[in-house]
C-alpha cells in the first residue's frame, strides 16, 4: 500500500451518471490527436478525467457503444475494485493493450476529482503536498526531412525554453551539432521500446553513439538494448530514463539495472493506487522524477501539471500547456516555470 492512496482511499464518493465527451486537435507532430473526456456526476459536483487511447477508432466505438454504467456509493479505492469488473471497451478489443490503461486511468481520476470535490478537499490537502512552481520542457520532433526550423521559432519565441526531443536515424551530423549548439536539449526520447508505432525505429548504435557524445548532459530516455547498443551505455546508466515500460512498482523492479530517473505518465499505471505507490518507490530510494504527457487536449493536462507541482516540480517536466503542440507557435503561451497552482479543490488547477 502506499501512503499517498491511503490518504484518498476511503473518501466516500456518490456516482449518478457518466458522460463522455469528445475532443480532436492537429497537433505541431503532423496528426490530428482525438481524446475523450469520462464525465462522472453525483450529489452536485461532477468529477473528469481524460482517456488518452491513441486510437481514434478506440474512441469511436466509446461514443457508439453503450454508457458507462457505474452508478452508485462508493470509496476511491473500492470503485477502483469496481472497476476490475466493468468492461470499458464494450464493443470491440482496444487496439493496443495499452488503452485499456488509458481508459481505466481516465474513469480513476474522475472518480478521484468526483469525491474530492464532494468532500470538498484537494488533493494538495489530501496528501500532504503544497504545490509548486512546475518547470516544463517542449517536447517535439524536428520534421521530415528534420530541421531546426520549430526549434528555431520557438527559442526565438520564448528564450531560455528548454526541450525533449525524439532523435531520428535521418538526424545528421550537422543537424545533431547544431541543435546541440542550442544548449537547450534536457532529454532524447529514443523511443527504443516501442513497436508497431508511427513513431518507433530499430535501435541505431551509430545514431546512439553520435547522440551521447554530442549531448553528454542530457538524459537519454527508453534507449532500446541490442549487442551493439548495450556497451554504448557503459558508465552511462545515470543519465538514462524509462517511461514506455513503467506501469507499476513491479515494472520498475524489471529494468536491466536500478534507474536514477523515471518519467512519470500517470495515464500509462491505470490505477490512482499503481501511480501512487509507484512516486513513493522512487522517492524511497532517490529517483529522480519528471511528469510526462500524452498530448492531452483537456482536463488531463491540468491534471498532469498539477501532479508534477506536487510530487516533482523540478524535474524536466513534458507537461508544457498544450500550445506547445499547436502547429504554429503561438505568441502568448506562458514560458517555464508555470506558477504554483491554487489546488482549491478536487484535481483543479487554476
Amino acid at each position: 500500500m502506499s501512503d499517498y492512496f491511503d490518504a484518498v482511499s476511503d473518501l466516500p464518493i456518490t456516482i449518478e451518471s457518466v458522460e463522455c465527451t469528445r475532443r480532436d486537435r492537429d497537433t505541431s507532430s503532423g496528426f490530428v490527436r482525438t481524446t475523450t473526456t469520462v464525465h462522472l456526476s453525483g450529489a452536485g459536483h461532477t468529477g473528469r478525467g481524460e482517456d488518452v487511447t491513441y486510437d481514434t477508432e478506440d474512441h469511436d466505438a466509446l461514443a457508439e457503444g453503450p454508457d458507462i454504467d457505474l452508478a452508485g456509493e462508493y470509496t476511491v479505492a473500492s470503485v477502483s475494485a469496481a472497476l476490475d469488473d466493468v468492461a470499458l471497451f464494450p464493443t470491440k478489443p482496444p487496439e493496443r493493450e495499452s488503452s485499456r490503461h488509458y481508459r481505466r486511468w481516465a474513469v480513476e481520476s474522475a472518480a478521484l476529482d468526483l469525491a474530492l470535490r464532494q468532500n470538498d478537499v484537494s488533493l494538495s490537502a489530501a496528501v500532504g503536498c503544497d504545490p509548486d512552481p512546475v518547470r516544463f520542457v517542449a517536447s517535439m520532433r524536428l520534421g521530415d526531412p528534420p530541421t531546426t526550423e520549430r526549434l528555431d521559432a520557438v527559442l526565438d519565441a520564448y528564450p531560455g525554453t528548454e526541450f525533449k526531443l525524439d532523435p531520428t536515424p535521418d538526424w545528421d551530423d550537422d543537424l545533431v551539432d547544431a541543435v546541440a549548439a542550442t544548449d537547450a536539449v534536457r532529454i532524447l526520447d529514443l523511443k527504443g521500446l516501442y513497436e508497431g508505432t508511427r513513431v518507433d525505429f530499430d535501435p541505431d548504435p551509430d545514431l546512439y553513439d553520435r547522440l551521447l557524445s554530442a549531448f553528454p548532459d542530457a538524459v537519454v530516455e527508453d534507449p532500446g538494448f541490442t549487442p551493439e547498443t548495450r556497451p554504448l551505455f557503459d558508465g552511462e546508466e545515470g543519465r538514462v530514463s524509462w517511461d514506455y515500460p513503467i506501469t507499476g512498482v513491479a515494472s520498475v523492479e524489471a529494468l536491466p539495472f536500478e534507474p536514477a530517473w523515471l518519467n512519470i505518465k500517470p495515464s500509462r499505471f491505470g490505477t490512482i493506487e499503481s501511480l501512487f505507490e509507484t512516486i513513493e518507490w522512487a522517492e524511497e530510494r532517490g529517483v529522480t522524477l519528471y511528469g510526462g504527457g500524452q498530448f492531452e487536449l483537456g482536463v488531463g493536462r491540468d491534471h498532469i501539471q498539477l501532479l508534477a507541482s506536487l510530487f516533482y516540480p523540478d524535474g524536466p517536466n513534458d507537461v508544457a500547456p498544450g500550445g506547445y503542440n499547436e502547429p504554429a507557435v503561438a505568441s502568448d503561451l506562458p514560458s517555464s516555470p508555470l506558477a504554483a497552482p491554487a489546488n482549491s479543490v478536487g484535481l483543479g488547477w487554476k
